[in-house]
């Protein structure tokens, strides 16, 4: 079989939907080699940990030809390349398909992460909820198969875009093995450190932007029990102000430790180093940040009412994201209780299985399967 990705993401973005992109042409290059992937880009980076492919003699990489006028070779152009490359099915891993695909015979796949610009429409601007708007109403009308990351991002295709139950399949997400390898106390100790960090602190991953609530998480660091610190992993944006604010009426500048400048290689440490790893966003597709503390070994308090207890499973802790004083509780009780502490570390790593990646890569290939045996 010769099967096609959008690899835009996996080539030019480090973090979420680059990472779901590399995560998932690795499983099935690893896990179903007798497939040829062809990943469609428009053009290759080489740095470190984008240049994977070249480690796999069953994954090539395509650039279109000319430099000028590649967004319109990736929403279009690519069909006839595509054709070229005698393609049996082409999957777009991000919430779109190039227009034509359905008209050239080329069976398709689409991975949609979330509706969040439809759920929090405040959190993005006209255009932008416009422009993905058609592009994924698109992708859903023409895809074969429409494969959701969780079952709340299918309740949300269904209920928002009307797309009917049974062309979704819930395929979920894995993510890196690294963070499944135990990480030696000096590893860790090079990581802290490097970055001049406390031997005890809790953690958070992610984009500091308003949908992830990093202020309810700033509002409960005075009610706890403990003095511990916070250390803040993520890109800044303009709802960093906030934040600031936050601190500073709580005075806790010296509780709160911001890293911008984190590699990849160092997350496994972090996570590996903290009491306990906190996710309070309002809204996620999977929240693959959880997913990675329960292999780092980490306790996790997060948030309901998305779909993180999908990927936290029943020994998580949970606070509705708007209750502060419940996500105190939470973080005392799993701080203060260290025989609850190790169950949860033990039965989140026992949870974290089900997220396989042989496993996962086998879900995906039995949907190409069956489209191309249907055809």
């Amino acid at each position: 079989m010769r099967i096609g990705y959008d690899a835009k993401r996996a080539f030019l973005n480090r973090t979420g939907l680059g990472n779901y992109s590399r995560w998932l042409i690795r499983s099935m290059a690893s896990y179903c080699p007798q497939n040829t992937y062809f990943l469609y880009t428009p053009k290759v980076r080489h740095e470190n940990g984008l240049s994977f492919p070249s480690s796999f003699q069953n994954v090539v990489a395509v650039v279109p030809r000319s430099k000028f006028f590649t967004s319109l070779w990736r929403s279009a152009g690519v069909v006839k390349d595509l054709k070229r490359d005698q393609i049996d099915l082409y999957h777009g891993l991000s919430h779109e398909l190039p227009r034509g695909i359905d008209k050239k015979g080329i069976r398709s796949v689409v991975t949609v992460h979330d509706l969040i610009f439809m759920r929090f429409p405040q959190y993005f601007g006209v255009i932008n909820r416009l422009i993905y708007g058609s592009k994924l109403k698109h992708a859903c009308r023409v895809a074969d198969k429409v494969v959701a990351i969780s079952k709340r991002t299918k309740q949300d295709l269904v209920e928002l875009l009307n797309i009917p139950p049974e062309k979704i399949a819930v395929v979920y997400q894995g993510c890196d093995p690294v963070f499944r390898k135990e990480c030696s106390e000096q590893e860790k100790q090079i990581v802290l450190k490097r970055h001049d960090l406390p031997g005890e602190f809790i953690l958070n991953v992610g984009t500091i932007e308003e949908r992830k609530n990093l202020v309810q998480l700033i509002n409960a660091l005075p009610k706890l029990n403990s003095g511990i610190k916070l250390v803040v992993v993520g890109r800044q944006t303009p709802y960093m102000n906030h934040v600031k604010q936050a601190i500073d009426l709580h005075q806790i500048e010296s509780r709160v430790i911001f890293l911008d400048s984190v590699s990849f290689s160092e997350l496994p440490a972090l996570y590996q180093s903290a009491k306990a790893f906190v996710y309070p966003s309002r809204y996620e597709g999977f929240g693959i940040p959880v997913l990675e503390a329960l292999c780092s070994g980490v306790p996790v308090v997060a948030a309901t009412g998305s779909c993180l207890e999908e990927a936290g499973g029943t020994y998580t802790q949970y606070a509705p994201p708007d209750d502060v004083n419940m996500l105190t509780e939470k973080l005392n009780l799993v701080l203060g209780d260290e025989e609850l502490r190790q169950k949860m570390i033990t039965r989140g790593r026992e949870y974290s299985a089900n997220f396989d990646d042989k496993t996962l890569a086998g879900q995906m290939f039995d949907i190409y399967k069956n489209i191309l045996q249907n055809a």
